[in-house]
């Protein structure tokens, strides 16, 4: 959210910023110089019907760079929801499982297994940016022309517009992909349960260093060797050492606001700031979204 909303702002910014021109064939004014005493405020206002300004300064060509900036930022939001595909294709994956997209009563997963559910739109997104995302070559050998008017780029600046239906195209399938995503609780809670509570071994670490242990990365280094060799778990292993125990009773008392034995059998209350962290950029750019939308109705 945070990393494609910060790109979504900056397309819309440089999206309101393109130009355009009206300023004869080779940007001088020549003939409008003929029919208009002012042919630059001519200009600005027949493209203030187009909702853009006049290009700075103009040749054959507007100068590239505004429509440029414009098509690079979208292939950075186009990466990131590539990306976002890329990772719920592999939470999605048998032996994580986490998450599935919707699939319809009718609907075929596998052709040779079918129990199977491939999750095909996060694949389709993630394919439909690999077909794109190289086109930012072309994008940036359209900026150079030869004497500023070269028409090299005609044809292959035909295919821009066909480049942003594929971006959107993408974008529509990653929201349809998101607004119907099941979430796997129950299989979220196993896979953080499958190692025991051996993933609070940083925990415990800290917390003891934080109550006074000198050697606190060691006590929990040796624990989690014992706890291999017996087959016991890290709470039990640390339990042993009364003086340990101690601190992490007193620690996880004041940090956590539950005792040891609560916190090593629920690594889920290990979790920090995450949850606020996420609720906070969610409702950030959740607001600055609705004022882009109000934004965009105002500008039509």
């Amino acid at each position: 959210v945070a990393r494609f909303g910060k790109s979504l702002v900056e397309v819309e910014r440089l999206s309101k910023n393109l130009r355009g021109k009206l300023a004869g064939a080779v940007g001088a004014y020549n003939a409008t110089r003929l029919v208009t005493a002012d042919p630059i405020e001519f200009e600005r206002q027949v493209l203030e019907n187009l909702a853009i300004e006049p290009s700075e300064h103009s040749t054959q060509l507007v100068e590239p760079e505004y429509l440029l900036r414009l098509l690079l930022e979208m292939n950075v939001a186009f990466g990131i929801i590539a990306n976002l595909a890329d990772d719920l294709r592999n939470l999605q994956r048998s032996e994580i499982s986490e998450i599935r997209e919707f699939f319809t009563s009718t609907q075929v997963g596998s052709s040779t297994m079918p129990q199977k559910r491939n999750p095909w739109n996060s694949e389709h997104v993630k394919s439909m940016w690999k077909a794109f995302s190289p086109r930012v070559m072309t994008m940036f050998m359209d900026q150079i022309s030869e004497h500023q008017r070269d028409l090299s780029n005609s044809a292959s600046s035909r295919f821009i517009s066909d480049y942003i239906y594929g971006f959107c195209a993408a974008l529509s399938r990653m929201r349809s992909i998101l607004g119907s995503l099941y979430v796997d609780r129950e299989a979220m809670k196993r896979n953080l349960y499958s190692s025991g509570d051996m993933v609070l071994a940083e925990a415990a670490y800290l917390l003891l260093a934080v109550g006074g242990d000198t050697d606190a990365h060691e006590t929990v280094r040796k624990a989690t060797l014992d706890c291999e060799a017996n087959g016991t778990s890290l709470a039990e292993e640390l339990e042993k050492d009364e003086v340990s125990w101690r601190i992490l009773e007193d620690m996880c008392s004041r940090r956590m606001h539950c005792d040891a034995g609560t916190f090593f059998t629920k690594p889920e209350l290990y979790r920090g700031m995450a949850m606020e962290k996420s609720l906070e950029i969610s409702s950030r750019y959740r607001d600055i979204l609705k004022n882009l939308r109000e934004g965009m109705r105002e500008y039509r």
